[in-house]
C-alpha cells in the first residue's frame, strides 16, 4: 500500500468519526503539496463541505487536528484557505524506503500467462531506402511502449510490417536495372539499404529530367507525367511483379535481401527488435480477398473502370479507393489483410499502430472498413499517433536524398559523445575499449532520451549538440547521476561499509530526504500512467526529476562522511534505490546506464 492509500484510509476514518459519514476514496482529493508550502500532501476539502456542513477552513482544521492526534502517519499539519497540508512522519518514509529496498522489481508488475495480449506495430520501413531520423523516432517510441506495457503486466508482441512491394519499390528496381551496372553491396562496399536508397534518388532525378524535356517540347506538367516513359516502365514492372513474372520477382528478392541485411544492422545498433515480421507482399493478397468479398456482399462498389471503392459519406468521410482499375492494391487494402492475418495468428486484446499523425485519417478509415467487413476487432484498433521529427535545418525528403540517415546520425552521436566526454575529462584513466563502450552508451543514450522525453503527440526538433549536454534534461546528465551514485557505493564498499537491509526507526530526516523517498514511491504510479495513456515521455520526465533532486541532495548533504551511522546508512540505502530506479526507468527507454563515467 502506498502513502496516498494510507492517507486516504486515515482521512476516511477521520470523516466517519467527525461527521458520522461514510465516504469512498473517489471523494478524497489528494495532491502533492506545492513547494511554497510546508507539507507532503494536500487534502482539498471543498468536495467534503456537504458532509461537514462547515466552511472550508473549519473543515480542514477539524480533519487536520483529528489526524495529528489520532494517526501516527501525520507529524503535523497546516491550513491554507481550505487546503489541508499534511506532513508525513519520518518513520513512515523510513518504512516506505525499507519496503522499496526489499523489492528488486519495484514499480513493475509481473506478466501472467493469462495477461491480455497487446500487439504493437512499429518501424514499418520501405525497402527502397534506408531508415532515417523519422524511423528512429518511430522505432524508439514503439520499442519503449512495448517495454512499458510489459512493465504493467501485459503480454506484448512486437511486430513490424515491411512495405516490400509497390510502385516505390519498382522505382529503385528499375533504376538499378537501367543504370546499376550490376553493382552490389559487396562490390561497392555500401550497406544494402543505402545502395538501394541511392537508386530511388537516381530514379527521381532521371524522372525529373524527363519531365523537363517533355515540358520543354510544349507539354503541360500533367501531360508530361502521363507520357513519361520511365513512369510507365515502373508501372509495368509492378504489374509484372503482381503477375509473378520470374525475372521481376528474382530481381525483387535479390534487392530486398540487400536491404534486409542493412536494416538488421541498423536495428541492432539502435537496440530494437521484433517478435514477428509481416511483409506486405504476403498480406496484400489477403486484403484483396477481403475487398472482393466486400464487393460480393455489397459493402464496396466496383466502378466501370474496374476500380473498387468504399463509400464512407454516411460516416462523414469521403469515398476511398481500395483496388485500382488495373487490379493493383493500395495501402489500405494491404492493412486490411495484415490486420486479418494478425488476429488469425494471435489472441490479440489490443492492436496498437505506432504511425505518424499524418496517417490519422488512414487509421480512422481502416477501423471503419474492418468493422464494415464484420471484424469484431475493427473498432478497437489504437492508432498511437505521434508528431514529426525534424532537425534545426528543417524537413527531410527521401526522393531528393535530403533525409538524415539513421546510421550516419548514430555514428555522429557516438563521435560527439566521445569528443564531449574527452573534453570534460570523463574518459581519463580508462582503456580505449572502455572509452568506446562509454561513448556508445552516452551517444545512443542521448539520442534515445532526447526523442523519448518529448510528448509523442508533439512535433519536435532533434538537436544533436543539445542532446549530449551533461547538464539539464538530457540522457548524459541522468547517466552521469547514476555513475556518481555507483561511485559512492563503491567507495563505501572499499571503506568496509555495507548497505544495510534494515534501517533504524528513530532517524530525523530532512525535507530533501523525505521528498526523495516520496519521489521514489511514485515510480509505480508513473509506470502505470505511462502504460494507460500510451505516453512513454512520462517516464523520462520522472527520471529527470529524480536525478535532479538527487544531485541537489548530493550537493547539500554528506553521505560517507556523515558521523551519525544510522543517518549514513539511510542515505546509502536511499542512494542505492535512486540508482536502481534510474536504471529501471532508462531501461524502459532502451538506454544503458554506465557504472562509472
Amino acid at each position: 500500500m502506498n502513502i496516498e492509500n494510507i492517507l486516504q484510509t486515515a482521512i476516511i476514518g477521520a470523516i466517519k468519526q467527525l461527521y458520522g459519514a461514510d465516504v469512498t476514496t473517489s471523494q478524497i482529493t489528494l495532491q502533492k503539496t506545492k513547494k511554497e508550502f510546508k507539507g507532503h500532501y494536500t487534502l482539498v476539502t471543498f468536495p467534503l463541505l456537504k458532509i461537514s456542513k462547515k466552511n472550508p477552513e473549519q473543515t480542514a482544521q477539524e480533519i487536520g487536528s483529528y489526524l495529528a492526534e489520532k494517526s501516527p502517519v501525520i507529524a503535523e499539519y497546516n491550513v491554507i484557505k481550505g487546503f489541508l497540508n499534511l506532513t508525513i512522519a519520518s518513520e513512515v518514509w523510513l518504512n516506505l524506503l525499507q519496503n522499496i529496498n526489499t523489492q528488486p522489481y519495484f514499480g513493475f508488475t509481473p506478466v501472467a500467462d493469462d495477461a491480455p495480449l497487446f500487439m504493437v506495430e512499429y518501424s514499418s520501413p520501405n525497402t527502397n531506402k534506408p531508415l532515417h531520423l523519422g524511423h528512429i523516432r518511430n522505432n524508439l517510441l514503439g520499442h519503449s511502449l512495448c517495454k512499458v506495457l510489459a512493465a504493467n503486466g501485459k503480454r506484448v508482441v512486437k511486430t513490424n510490417i515491411v512495405n516490400d512491394r509497390g510502385i516505390h519499390i519498382c522505382k529503385s528496381m528499375l533504376a538499378w536495372q537501367k543504370w546499376g551496372n550490376d553493382e552490389t553491396p559487396q562490390s561497392s562496399g555500401k550497406k544494402g539499404d543505402h545502395l538501394i536508397g541511392e537508386y530511388y534518388v537516381l530514379f527521381d532525378k532521371k524522372y525529373k529530367e524527363e519531365l523537363a524535356k517533355l515540358q520543354a517540347s510544349g507539354l503541360s506538367k500533367e501531360q508530361a507525367e502521363e507520357q513519361s516513359a520511365l513512369m510507365q516502365e515502373a508501372r509495368e514492372m509492378l504489374r509484372q511483379w503482381e503477375a509473378n513474372d520470374a525475372q521481376t520477382v528474382n530481381l525483387w528478392k535479390m534487392m530486398n535481401g540487400w536491404v534486409y541485411a542493412g536494416f538488421d544492422e541498423t536495428y541492432d545498433k539502435l537496440g530494437v527488435s521484433f517478435d514477428k515480421i509481416y511483409y506486405e507482399s504476403q498480406t496484400y493478397l489477403a486484403g484483396k480477398d477481403e475487398v472482393l468479398r466486400g464487393v460480393d456482399e455489397g459493402i464496396f462498389v466496383r466502378r466501370e473502370d474496374g476500380s473498387v471503392w468504399a463509400d464512407l459519406t454516411q460516416e462523414g468521410l469521403d469515398e476511398k479507393i481500395l483496388l485500382r482499375s488495373d487490379g493493383t492494391s493500395v495501402y489500405m487494402t494491404q492493412d486490411i489483410g495484415t490486420a486479418k492475418l494478425r488476429f488469425d495468428d494471435y489472441p490479440i486484446h489490443t492492436m496498437i499502430y505506432v504511425v505518424g499523425n499524418e496517417q490519422n485519417y488512414h487509421f480512422q478509415v481502416l477501423s471503419i472498413l474492418l468493422d464494415k467487413l464484420g471484424f469484431e476487432f475493427g473498432k478497437g484498433l489504437v492508432h498511437f499517433s505521434y508528431g514529426m521529427v525534424e532537425l534545426p535545418e528543417g524537413k527531410m525528403k527521401s526522393r531528393e536524398g535530403t533525409v538524415v540517415d539513421a546510421d550516419d546520425l548514430m555514428a555522429e552521436m557516438i563521435d560527439t559523445a566521445r569528443e564531449t566526454s574527452q573534453e570534460l575529462g570523463k574518459l581519463d584513466g580508462i582503456s580505449a575499449e572502455e572509452a568506446d563502450e562509454i561513448a556508445t552508451m552516452i551517444g545512443l543514450g542521448a539520442l534515445k532520451y532526447f526523442i523519448l522525453k518529448v510528448d509523442p503527440k508533439k512535433n519536435m526538433t532533434f538537436n544533436p549538440k543539445e542532446s549530449i549536454d551533461f547538464n539539464g534534461n538530457t540522457g548524459p546528465f541522468i547517466q552521469y547521476t547514476h555513475a556518481r551514485i555507483k561511485s559512492v557505493l563503491r567507495k563505501a564498499e572499499e571503506q568496509g561499509i555495507s548497505v544495510p537491509e534494515t534501517l533504524e526507526s528513530d532517524i530525523a530526516l530532512s525535507e530533501k530526504e523525505e521528498s526523495l523517498v516520496q519521489l521514489l514511491a511514485e515510480f509505480p504510479d508513473i509506470v502505470k500512467q505511462a502504460g494507460d495513456e500510451y505516453n512513454v515521455s512520462l517516464i523520462g520526465n520522472y527520471i529527470y526529476d529524480l536525478a535532479k533532486e538527487f544531485n541537489q541532495f548530493y550537493h547539500d548533504f554528506s553521505i560517507l562522511k556523515e558521523e551519525n551511522t544510522s543517518l549514513r546508512d539511510f542515505r546509502l540505502v536511499l542512494s542505492k534505490n535512486v540508482a536502481s530506479t534510474i536504471q529501471k526507468g532508462m531501461k524502459l527507454f532502451g538506454i544503458e546506464v554506465p557504472e562509472r563515467m
